[in-house]
């Protein structure tokens, strides 16, 4: 073997070992062991796929409540943490060690701890006795290891540093100290209820996560991940700089059904990486151009990294809504990636690889593909309205039918996929100089993107609960699995009925085992962070992030989310992005809302539960501890902290994005009527490539300073035009309070009035809030008083609440007794804030017409 052959199989070696303690576990034990390893994955993923079916309800046995259900999957992921992961590096990797077996049995004892004895613990509820404590304490320290295991160090350390808070609170500095809790009270609170390690968090990774990741992982068994990867480089592979354009394709569709950067990153860059070096991109900006990707496809719906889930139960609104606010921003984000790259390209005069397709006159290529776009149309008409109809003729019987219908379509498209050769597995070693041709590529694996339509309809059409919805898709994705190999073999003409199904049922047991293992990490993540969780709601420590956040930003607002953005990015290093935002969301999230309240800024729960997120995913990006670029390094063979740097450069993009939909709610569709959201979405997009292209000094031309600055201006009034037109026109009149009924009955109904209000803090401290009242029903202001659920004292000058009406829109809004109205400002008629945009735009004009004659004037001189 050659040096260099030696390098590239250690090489390899170190990216495996890479993906597996990151996401999988880095032991393959041989023999009983292994085997034993593989089939309790299989079997937590069987029953992961048991309590989310109909089947325990409909058969009358085997059914779990929720805490029953999340203590079997951490007994699972603990078990499984100290059987897959080595305890050091210089640990075993091929057999487990003795003391590893007996961990594994303490920890998952532990963790099943509650279901076991679930009875005897509802019968003393709050009042543990000395055996729970033993098996708590012994729970949360085998937890932590397993932690520092699967995870690294830094989540175990900050949980650590929870747990020690907790139980210092009374010898703490400062406003860091609290009454403290016992240790009895911290076992209580951490193990034997659901408000720490088994709260929602874990109750979502049991719930819903599984599935998807399963799910995904079966999808990848299958074949589409290749697909993908294949498909992505036939299209774009050909442009300038086109091998970077498909990573970024290929790693958003991985990232579709990934929960973790770094296997994205790992899985895509291998066969991305060497192609973009091929055509001339630097290892750093190659590396960089695959984890900006990679990280992006945490924040694309559907998965988003798991915290799509999470985000259901934290801010409290439906699953399709919180696809529908997280979309948009994502996928301008990716747009501005690719246009990144392209610009990359621009400055460096970089080629595509050599194309495979016959040539196509313009004209055909337009046509093939509004041809394309029309066909989506239709068949989504027809399916949507079709299935509509359906349902009310059909009755019961539509799944059925539906089923049966499928099931045509899945062979029809097998019987296409088998007239064009099957897509082969590519060695990211070997050249790649021809890519492969568009439409057998395409042709060839259209059966994959059934179980996602699946997935989609049961989410956004039938409105199923996501766990539900995974499940048949899952389902669906079993039956692939199984009969492709032998279906597509009849229609070749050269069946081996027997072999095809032995291998469609190993893959579908790799996919199984493989899906579990992956859950490994973030079954352990979820459960870690709960401590986090559970300490911050029985010591009161948001209460004191809150405080420091406002004394260093002096009441700032710009400030305010700054800081936050920072120790957003500070406590998402070396996390897992499940557990990232659970840890951001639960600490950071009410500082943003409490502190908006006090300074005027009122933005939705979602909006900021989003902000946080996003800078706990940059911290995948950021040096020093940014995995994803360490990850990338490894692939690219440049240096890690300088692909960091170039990734982090990359990402400024879904840096800023946080702080225009905190300023501007429109870009997460809230509130917008179709209409407005395809013009928000096309302006949105415009500003995101503008931004892009003054960060990256690039348009048509290399840009002179002042041009980048005047490109920023640009892009920031395209964002966000109110604030420009807030200084020409002030969008509310001030009235005095005493006039609050007549202001209530003089506006329109579904607008909006912006009120000041002062009141006392939970210690009878005054505290003053802004706070935004929907204008309720009503002929009159006293009618929309009284629907408001309000009675009002006006003394003087004076509007103080002399009544709030239990569980009326008063109560749920936060009114009070003995408050005082002290700022009521009604929304006024003026120019709509978009004529911003024309001003934005012939800058725009102005600044293209001056880099096109540049560039002109540079390309006639280098011709001549």
């Amino acid at each position: 073997m050659t040096e260099d052959n030696k390098r590239a199989a250690g090489h390899e070696v170190d990216l495996e070992d890479m993906v597996a303690s990151s996401d999988s576990g880095a032991r393959k034990p041989a023999g009983t062991p292994g085997k034993l390893l593989v089939s309790i994955a299989a079997a937590w993923s069987l029953f992961q796929l048991w309590i989310a079916s109909p089947l325990p309800f409909m058969l009358g046995f085997g059914v779990f409540n929720a805490t029953e259900s999340r203590s079997i999957h951490l007994a699972f992921a603990l078990f499984l943490a100290y059987m897959a992961y080595p305890a050091l590096k210089r640990s075993p990797r091929d057999r487990i060690p003795i003391q590893d077996w007996v961990l594994a049995a303490a920890a998952a004892f532990c963790g099943a701890y509650m279901f076991m004895f679930y009875e005897q613990l509802a019968q003393r509820p709050g009042a543990p006795i000395l055996q729970d404590v033993i098996i708590g304490v012994a729970g949360i320290v085998l937890l932590l290891e397993a932690t520092r295991r699967a995870l690294g160090p830094p989540l175990a350390i900050i949980a650590s540093i929870f747990i020690f808070y907790s139980l210092a609170g009374p010898w703490m500095p400062g406003i860091l100290s609290h009454r403290g809790v016992s240790l009895f009270g911290l076992v209580n609170h951490q193990w034997l209820t659901t408000q720490g390690v088994f709260g929602i968090a874990l109750g979502v990774s049991t719930s819903f996560v599984f599935l998807f990741v399963l799910f995904g992982a079966l999808l990848d068994k299958a074949g589409a991940g290749n697909y993908f990867i294949k498909v992505a480089f036939s299209l774009l592979g050909h442009y300038k700089g086109g091998p970077a354009k498909a990573a970024v394709v290929a790693s958003g569709m991985t990232g579709l059904i990934s929960g973790s950067s770094i296997a994205n990153v790992v899985t895509t860059g291998t066969f991305t990486v060497p192609m973009m070096k091929r055509v001339g991109f630097s290892a750093e900006k190659a590396g960089a151009v695959e984890v900006s990707s990679s990280v992006n496809g945490q924040i694309m719906p559907p998965v988003m990294g798991a915290a799509a889930f999470l985000m259901v139960e934290y801010v409290g609104i439906s699953y399709v809504e919180v696809i529908k606010h997280a979309f948009l921003p994502a996928l301008i984000s990716y747009i501005a990636l690719i246009y990144i790259v392209h610009l990359e390209a621009l400055k460096a005069g970089l080629q595509g690889l050599e194309s495979s397709n016959p040539p196509k006159p313009l004209v055909r290529k337009v046509i093939g593909f509004l041809g394309g776009l029309l066909l989506m149309m239709i068949t989504a008409l027809v399916v949507y309205y079709g299935l509509g109809w359906l349902k009310p003729v059909l009755g019961d019987a539509t799944p059925w039918v539906v089923a049966v219908g499928l099931a045509v379509i899945y062979v029809a498209l097998l019987k296409v996929a088998s007239n064009y050769p099957e897509l082969e597995l590519d060695d990211p070693d070997t050249p790649i100089y021809k890519l492969p041709q568009t439409r057998p590529t395409v042709m060839v694996g259209l059966q994959f993107i059934l179980p996602v339509i699946v997935l989609i309809w049961c989410l956004m059409v039938e409105r199923l609960s996501p766990g539900l919805s995974a499940f048949w898709a899952t389902v669906f994705m079993v039956f692939i699995i199984l009969t492709q190999r032998p279906i597509t073999a009849i229609f070749r003409g050269r069946s081996d009925m027997a072999a095809d199904l032995r291998e469609g049922a190993l893959d579908l047991w790799n996919g199984l085992v493989t899906g579990a293992r992956n859950m490994i990490g973030i079954g352990i993540a979820t459960a870690t962070a709960g401590i986090i969780v559970g300490a911050v709601s029985q010591t009161g420590v948001g209460l004191v992030l809150a405080d420091v956040v406002e004394i260093l930003s002096m009441g700032n607002l710009m400030l305010i989310l700054i800081f936050t953005a920072v120790l957003s990015l500070i406590l998402g290093m070396g996390l897992p992005t499940t557990a990232n935002y659970i840890v951001v969301s639960a600490l950071l999230a009410p500082v943003i809302v409490q502190l908006g309240e006090q300074n005027g800024l009122l933005v939705p729960l979602i909006a900021v539960h989003l902000f946080v997120f996003y800078f706990g995913i940059m911290a995948d990006v950021t040096p020093p501890v940014g995995l994803a670029s360490f990850a990338a390094a490894a692939v690219s063979g440049g240096d890690p902290i300088r692909t960091g740097f170039q990734a982090f450069y990359y990402s400024l993009r879904t840096a800023a994005l946080p702080f225009l939909f905190i300023f501007n709610t429109d870009l997460l569709l809230i509130d917008v009527t179709f209409l407005q959201g395809v013009v928000i979405f096309v302006v949105s997009t415009i500003a995101m490539l503008i931004f892009a292209a003054a960060t990256q000094g690039f348009m048509l031309a290399r840009n002179r300073w002042y041009e980048s600055i005047v490109l920023l201006l640009v892009a920031f009034t395209l964002f966000r035009p109110g604030f420009w037109m807030d200084m020409i026109h002030d969008p509310y009149r001030e009235v005095p309070p005493a006039q609050f009924v007549e202001a209530l009955g003089n506006v329109e109904e579904d607008s909006t009035l912006r009120l000041q209000i002062l009141g006392e803090d939970d210690f009878g401290d005054p505290l003053t809030t802004y706070m935004q009242l929907p204008v309720p029903e009503g002929e009159t202001g006293q009618e929309r008083l009284d629907n408001l659920g309000l009675m009002l004292l006006i003394e003087d000058d004076k509007a103080i609440v002399d009544m709030v009406a239990y569980g009326s829109q008063a109560s749920d809004l936060g009114f009070d007794f003995d408050q005082e109205i002290i700022e009521v400002l009604a929304p006024v008629d003026r120019w709509t804030k978009e004529l911003m945009w024309i001003p934005a735009f012939l800058v725009f004009g102005l600044i293209v017409v001056m880099q096109r004659r540049r560039r002109d004037r540079s390309a006639a001189v280098t011709s001549a």
